[in-house]
């Protein structure tokens, strides 16, 4: 036997009100309409759902038992809606994020920290790559969005790129580290002390052979290389070496590892932090609210390091 689960909602309503004209002003229906539905569902039972004769309305111990069931339906159902609202305003859903690993754990990942505080039923799925696998992940769709420095002219065909971030480089060290009490720093003063590579297939390792190449330093000693930015940060706590390092990820380090910026100019290719996304293919709802997020945050961030910036150089 296959029961009407609407009629099963409808008979919970009417047992929670008291009665058919009360339960049917509560589901925004005419009492005929609710009286029919009990009616099919009694004939559909083969036995009654209401005491005969009694006002007001008393459920049987059969209605009473199928109303219980009924109240369930009703409750997993107003959940459904309320789900599927969730996931149409981007307040719920799954996103799938992958981004360059030094930016993505030096910077994003603290902001998907905060996202998430505010938007606790949205699941994020974080990878790393760089351009090339980042772009062929959103090409086959098992991607949503890419987050990762690229110049405007390398930005591939058929994707968005939404800019948040202006490229700079800077050369780090440790808080205390010799070079930082310096006001000025010479191509002499830096050839004491040996270098952190990042993984050699990643843009910031060609980043770090044209800035050094740029302040006359082509033959540099390498005590360090591929590791991950908190394993690059660890050696740099412990140690005199020194690295190049996007500075959004030093000035954002000082909450756990103290890093700072040389006074120090290098060269390095005029590239902007953005969200790499397809053009064709609209993405889940909750992906407006992660644009808007990080946008909103980017923007901070950018307030924050030029301010920071003012007041290194009016102390200097």
């Amino acid at each position: 036997m296959k029961i009407d689960s609407e009629h099963l909602e409808i008979l919970a309503v009417i047992v929670e009100k008291g009665g058919l004209t009360e339960g049917a002003e509560a589901l925004g229906k005419s009492q005929p309409s609710v009286s029919r539905s009990m009616a099919l569902l009694e004939k559909r039972i083969g036995m009654p759902l209401f005491q005969p004769g009694r006002r007001p309305l008393r459920p049987t111990e059969l209605g009473l038992s199928l109303a219980r069931f009924g109240a369930r339906i009703r409750a997993a159902n107003q959940e459904a809606s309320l789900l599927v609202q969730r996931f149409r305003k981007g307040h719920a859903g799954r996103l799938r994020v992958g981004g360059s690993p030094i930016f993505m754990d030096g910077v994003v990942s603290t902001m998907i920290a905060d996202f998430q505080m505010r938007h606790p039923e949205v699941q994020i799925d974080q990878s790393y790559g760089y351009v090339d696998t980042l772009e062929a992940s959103l090409r086959n769709g098992t991607l949503d969005m890419a987050i990762l420095p690229l110049h405007p002219s390398q930005v591939p065909p058929g994707l968005g790129f939404i800019p948040v971030l202006a490229g700079r480089n800077v050369v780090a060290a440790r808080a205390g580290h010799p070079l930082t009490r310096r006001k000025a720093i010479a191509q002499a003063d830096l050839a004491p002390y040996p270098w952190i590579a990042p993984p050699a297939n990643s843009p910031l390792y060609r980043d770090l052979e044209r800035a050094l190449k740029s302040i006359g330093q082509e033959d540099f000693n390498v005590s360090f290389s591929g590791g991950t930015l908190a394993s690059i940060q660890s050696v740099m706590a412990g140690s005199d070496a020194l690295t190049v390092l996007p500075y959004s990820v030093v000035f954002l380090s000082r909450r756990s590892v103290p890093l700072e910026a040389l006074p120090l100019r290098i060269d390095h290719p005029e590239r902007q932090l953005g969200l790499l996304m397809p053009e064709n293919r609209p993405g889940p709802p909750a992906m407006r609210q992660l644009i808007a997020f990080l946008t909103e945050e980017f923007a901070r961030l950018t307030a924050r390091m030029e301010h920071d910036q003012q007041v290194t150089r009016r102390r200097g």
